[in-house]
């Protein structure tokens, strides 16, 4: 019987994949459809991810499957392969490529949940396939200029603190499930006005315009492929690319660069920065925001008290 969870250390794991030079690519891809036996899959997808050094994070559940992956890039084409024959639902999936190859995983996780995003939605009649008109990145420089138009964030508040479309309504929250409930009151002015709502690569936009759909809502959008989608598409076809500073992402890397601007502040020193940090003292841990100099003179830490804790802990 194969074993299907690692016996390596994170941190043997981590070492090696930073001593390797083997070219990676950085991946992600999702698709809302049933799924009947989410067991047999999780064990199909997890000895081939396995078997191929394909590092990452797998969500699979009955609603579907969500995945943010690490693979080497000779084995790109086989990848595609593998999930077309897994299932006809998978094939012409779309998958995002990251903006970066930098070390993105070090460890395979191939998890079942109850959903592949915790939306928090009970309603039995919700119909999640019923969704918003896709736009890709024409449409979505265009209605950008739309005064008539209003743009959505669907990602968590320290995602929007460093990037987002400029004028974008933020929907102030840490998780989805808490935006999907404020989303409809926020928003409730603008019932019969052009909504386009995003996040990074379509997953949460996609379900959370089939919630504004089943809560009323008339003219309702989202951006194919997320940012990650609209950023590729607009490079391809030579338009300006509007999203303003850095798209964060749930891997080693934190974040990815967009645009040259940086609209987001040393939580510190309140200077201009984007880089984010976890605090070095294992009690605190706290995700922030910090220039250069406070990492030096803190020392990764988020306050002096967190920083002479570290020191302790050494």
């Amino acid at each position: 019987m194969s074993i299907l969870h690692n016996l390596t250390s994170r941190n043997e794991l981590k070492k090696r994949i930073l001593s390797n030079n083997d070219e990676r690519l950085t991946l992600s891809f999702y698709k809302y459809f049933i799924i009947h036996d989410v067991k047999k899959y999780r064990d199909i997808i997890y000895q081939y991810f396995n078997q191929y050094n394909i590092l990452g994070r797998v969500y699979i559940a009955q609603e579907g499957i969500n995945a943010q992956i690490s693979i080497p890039k000779q084995y790109y084409s086989l990848l595609i392969k593998f999930l077309t024959q897994l299932d006809t639902q998978l094939k012409n999936l779309r998958i995002n490529k990251a903006l970066n190859n930098n070390t993105s995983f070090w460890v395979l996780s191939v998890k079942i949940r109850h959903k592949i995003v915790q939306d928090g939605i009970t309603q039995d009649f919700f119909n999640p396939d019923h969704v918003g008109i896709y736009i890709k990145s024409k449409t979505v420089n265009l209605m950008l200029n739309d005064k008539n138009t209003i743009f959505v964030d669907m990602r968590n508040s320290y995602e929007y603190a460093i990037g987002h479309f400029e004028n974008a309504i933020e929907i102030k929250s840490s998780t989805f499930r808490e935006q999907l409930k404020t989303v409809i009151k926020v928003m409730s002015y603008a019932k019969n006005k052009n909504i386009v709502m995003y996040c990074t690569g379509g997953i949460r936009c996609e379900k959370a315009t089939a919630w504004m759909l089943f809560n009323g809502f008339k003219n309702i959008y989202h951006i194919d492929g997320g940012i990650l989608g609209y950023v590729h598409d607009a490079k391809k076809k030579g338009l300006p690319i509007l999203f303003k500073g850095s798209n964060f992402v749930f891997d080693y890397r934190m974040s990815e660069k967009i645009s040259n601007e940086i609209i987001s502040f040393c939580q510190q020193c309140n200077q201009p920065a984007d880089t984010y940090v976890n605090c070095q003292y294992n009690l605190c841990h706290l995700l922030f925001i910090q220039c250069y100099q406070c990492m030096i003179y803190f020392q990764k830490c988020c306050s002096t008290l967190c920083m002479k804790n570290y020191a302790l802990q050494k």
